[in-house]
């Protein structure tokens, strides 16, 4: 075995104190879980009305592709340097410290509240199950489970967010091969319905190819969260091993899941329908005859929204604790329980998420599609972001005199593999500003960025400089 040539541990130092118990299909599931949520479940249908049906399978495979371009690049930095802060540490070492600090948190902002609006989610489920039990009351109990799921052990976190995730999964397969049933005429007294949606009466772009463009942006909504992978390789077992298995099969399974899903919700349901049912895949369900399909359905989405929102707790969690290491987040963030888990970082995105007590009474369709874009929008900028430092971390890496073959994982056709991706990427975020309805999330998602970037530049590297002063003048 060669001695390697570029010390990697200097490049991006690994931060001591978490604990290495997550297995690899704990890792699989956490990214899975993470990445199917409510934009499959409850989205899928705009797309289809928006994009029609042939676009809307083009847009998910788009956005597909977008993705595992991302996870490419993600891969080779998370094997070569399995970090807990993961891309907002590669932006801190690779681009600077300020761009980090934005990333690091930005993606927290966003993420404490989508933890928000997925115990919104649930709680509104558990009310027309539990009339008599307020939509609060709910978000409340959730938020205590998922703390304490949290709280208990990485390891515990990693076996419920495995069930969790398996639970949608078995859903997305029961729905397609149902659904299949449904088209070919093996299921349900309507006949072979076959491709009938996809003919000519229907268009292959009803509403225009440029539709298809515009939501690119909920499509990379649904597509978020595949990212969490490179932040739970930190606790995972032998990432040198287990993160590239994982990187190689996650991208496929999600986009199988998702373009199978929705080959067969744009065959069973006409486009001009499809924006008008508040669950596609329920109303599928139905129509093949299954009993209480609405009741399965919703217990599905209600797992899906604890599944989205344990992943959500976790990642803030790690990701306060990480930039706390860093000097980006106070110092006291940094601290473990015994158990090896950074309990003030899930307290505080906690307190954070307490804003589903306010969505529940004012989740407006307008106020949710703002917060799906919004997600969109930072998630194509960490997408960005993670291209970037993969292109500057090869940079360095060869500048040093690091030999490729040292690496375990390479992005592939380098450098073509990270400046598509950033390109395609800037070009989703463009997409906004064509949408009136979501215009506004560019309007006030830019000035949050660049604020969070002054913010650090005009105060918070200058207590940094302060601090470094203070400590000189201890030495002397």
């Amino acid at each position: 075995m060669t001695t390697p040539t570029v010390n990697l541990e200097q490049l991006c130092p690994e931060k001591s104190g978490l604990k290495r118990d997550m297995k690899s299909r704990h890792l699989m599931m956490i990214s899975i879980g993470g990445t199917i949520g409510t934009g499959l479940f409850m989205g899928s249908g705009q797309v289809i009305s928006q994009a029609g049906p042939f676009g809307a399978i083009l847009a998910y495979l788009f956005g597909g592709f977008v993705m595992y371009l991302a996870l490419l690049c993600l891969g080779e930095l998370a094997v070569a340097m399995p970090v807990a802060g993961s891309f907002q540490t590669y932006a801190s070492r690779f681009i600077s410290p300020g761009i980090g600090f934005t990333v690091g948190w930005l993606y927290w902002i966003n993420w404490a509240v989508c933890i928000a609006a997925d115990f919104t989610a649930a709680g509104i489920i558990m009310a027309a199950w539990f009339p008599q039990v307020a939509v609060w009351v709910w978000c409340a109990i959730f938020a205590v489970v998922l703390a304490a799921l949290n709280l208990i052990s990485v390891k515990v976190y990693g076996e419920t967010e495995f069930w969790f995730a398996s639970i949608k999964v078995v859903a997305i397969v029961g729905f397609i091969i149902a659904g299949a049933g449904l088209m070919f005429g093996f299921a349900g007294r309507e006949g072979a319905i076959g491709l009938s949606n996809f003919g000519i009466g229907s268009g292959l772009f009803p509403n225009g190819g440029w539709a298809v463009f515009l939501t690119m942006i909920t499509v990379v909504y649904s597509f978020q969260g595949s990212e969490l992978v490179g932040i739970a390789a930190a606790e995972c077992e032998n990432p040198g091993k287990n993160v590239p298995r994982v990187i190689k099969g996650i991208a496929l399974r999600i986009v199988l899941f998702y373009v199978l899903a929705m080959i067969v919700l744009a065959a069973t349901i006409p486009f001009q329908e499809a924006g008008l049912l508040e669950s596609p895949f329920a109303h599928v369900f139905g129509r093949i005859g299954i009993p209480l399909a609405q009741d399965i359905m919703s217990f599905v989405v209600l797992t899906s929204a604890l599944s989205a929102g344990n992943s959500a707790l976790y990642v803030c969690s790690r990701l306060l604790w990480s930039m706390s290491k860093d000097k980006q987040a106070p110092g006291w963030l940094s601290k473990l329980n015994s158990r090896g888990v950074p309990f003030y970082g899930v307290l505080v995105t906690l307190a954070l998420s307490g804003l589903s007590l306010l969505t529940s009474e004012f989740a407006a369709d307008t106020v949710y599609l703002w917060l799906m874009s919004s997600v969109g929008l930072t998630g194509c900028l960490i997408w960005f972001i993670i291209a970037w430092c993969q292109l500057n971390f090869r940079k360095n890496f060869t500048k040093l005199g690091g030999k490729l073959e040292e690496l375990i994982f390479r992005t592939p056709l380098y450098p073509i593999v990270p400046v598509v991706a950033m390109l395609l990427n800037v070009g989703i975020i463009l997409s906004l500003y064509f949408d009136e309805s979501q215009r506004i999330v560019l309007y006030t998602g830019i000035p949050v960025v660049v604020f969070i970037y002054l913010y650090y530049m005009l105060v918070h590297s200058k207590k940094g400089e302060n601090v470094k002063a203070v400590d000189s003048s201890l030495k002397a």
